[in-house]
């Protein structure tokens, strides 16, 4: 499978099944299509070779044809070019493996004190009650997770809202908890934590850049979007609170194992504004993502609005690049990917592990497939005390993955987003094995800036290594 797009002035070909990039020039670009149909149609290399001198005479010479035609054979016979899908039957395998738990997300504190808009969570209560996790439910949680996570050393646990610093001391106690397990029983635990910044002081700061792996701090940009979005109960907004908070924690953190969190709505679908506006503040790594609403929300997103945030997400990586150039680069979390190495073929083809890998626990013990099916009840899976008893919803998870989507099969973005979300997927659809169509075409358009991106950095590593010859 072959994807071809030009995209600020690259033209781009990504070979879907091995992950091949080629940046290339037009008549191979153009030759590539004709290529491909001739050689699915079983006509052989020199009659393919004849139909593409044929199609584009009129554009370029046939030396300059046959050229690139030479070249795309060379890459099909290193199979980075029409490479064969090698992942089918390994998924298939994958399926019957023995599951380990390996992360946790700990709703510590279904309550919350602000009162965002687009919150799932309706507030931190999760189509409950408002809660406290206690330190007896947090640790059964850990010791859980340590029985279910098999010979895996390296353990994850975030700290969930709600605003988990509205229970800040069993925060503590949890981390040191899961300290002391570590040693006697050879595991490694990452915690993180995400909050909105309110309850943020020294003290706190201190302690989680002591002991938190990363830090999510929730912040969506320019002061008249946050606080549209992120007000107090009262409706005050809480920009001018947050923001110092998290310049100080950036920067303590070295502008390193952290993030800010933002969301944009139909209220900013010029959101690369946004981006810009965290990037002036000091934040040099930031995600700002789409929100995910009901239809009838005044602040949704809509099938009308797909064109103008493609080209907002192309505004915002030339915009990225440039700043990268100035030597004033920062990292956008969905312009992040990685060519080379990238994440296990696994994960690759299921993405976060919800309801199998990963799971949320809430303040009273019970286990979800993540934080975004918690109080849908028909995904209740067990709770901490008993263990996982609806083995059935954690077999139906292991399913998930981008051969069971038939919406995914023929996408070319497929082995990057891993088939997407799967509470989404429920949301919109009513089965975990669909797709979020608006969130699909986002997706891509990311992935092709994403990679506009890595080419865009290797031509420049070039001039500059050409400059000190």
């Amino acid at each position: 499978m072959i994807h071809q797009y030009k995209n600020n002035g690259y033209n781009i070909v990504l070979d879907v099944n091995s992950g091949s990039v080629h940046v290339v020039d037009d008549v191979v670009y153009d030759v590539i299509p004709i290529a491909e149909k001739g050689l699915e149609a079983g006509r052989g290399e020199a009659q393919t070779e004849e139909d593409c001198v044929e199609s584009l005479k009129g554009s370029y010479s046939p030396e300059d044809i046959r050229d690139a035609f030479s070249q795309i054979m060379e890459l099909k016979e290193a199979e980075m070019l029409f490479a064969p899908d090698i992942y089918e039957n390994y998924i298939m395998d994958f399926k019957k493996r023995k599951t380990v738990v390996k992360a946790l997300c700990l709703h510590i504190a279904h309550d919350c004190n602000l009162a965002c808009r687009y919150c799932f969570a309706e507030e931190g209560e999760y189509h409950g009650r408002r809660a406290l996790m206690s330190f007896e439910v947090g640790k059964k949680a850990l010791d859980f997770l340590v029985a279910n996570s098999g010979k895996r050393v390296n353990l994850e646990v975030d700290f969930f809202g709600g605003e988990p610093l509205l229970n800040w001391q069993v925060v503590k106690d949890l981390v040191a908890y899961g300290r002391s397990l570590e040693e006697p029983y050879h595991k490694k635990f990452r915690f993180t934590l995400t909050t909105n910044g309110i309850l943020l002081d020294d003290d706190i700061l201190e302690f989680a850049n002591k002991e938190m792996a990363n830090l999510v701090l929730s912040i969506d940009g320019r002061k008249e979007i946050h606080d549209l979005m992120r007000p107090y109960r009262g409706g005050q907004g809480s920009y001018d609170k947050v923001v110092p908070r998290f310049q100080k924690a950036a920067w303590s953190r070295g502008q390193m194992n952290y993030y800010v969190r933002g969301t944009f709505t139909r209220n900013n679908l010029d959101f690369s504004k946004d981006v810009m506006h965290l990037a002036d503040l000091g934040f040099e790594q930031i995600s700002v993502e789409p929100v995910v609403a009901s239809p009838e929300d005044d602040y949704a997103l809509r099938e009308d609005d797909i064109p103008t945030l493609l080209q907002e997400y192309d505004r915002l990586a030339a915009e990225l690049l440039n700043r990268r150039k100035e030597g004033k680069g920062v990292n956008f979390f969905h312009f992040m990917i990685d060519l080379e190495g990238g994440p296990c073929v696994a994960k690759r083809l299921s993405g976060c592990g919800s309801g199998t890998e990963y799971l949320a626990v809430t303040p009273w013990g019970d286990l979800y497939p993540c934080h975004q099916f918690v109080g849908k009840e028909e995904f209740l899976m067990g709770n901490v005390d008993e263990g996982i008893t609806r083995t059935d919803i954690r077999d139906e998870f292991k399913t998930c993955n981008v051969y069971a989507k038939e919406k995914c099969r023929d996408c070319f973005a497929k082995f990057y987003c891993s088939g997407g979300c799967a509470a989404n997927s429920y949301n919109f659809h009513g089965r975990i094995n669909d797709a979020y169509d608006l969130g699909c075409e986002l997706q891509r358009k990311r992935i092709e800036c994403a990679i506009m991106i890595k080419a865009a950095l290797a031509d420049l590593e070039g001039e500059e290594s050409d400059e000190e010859e």
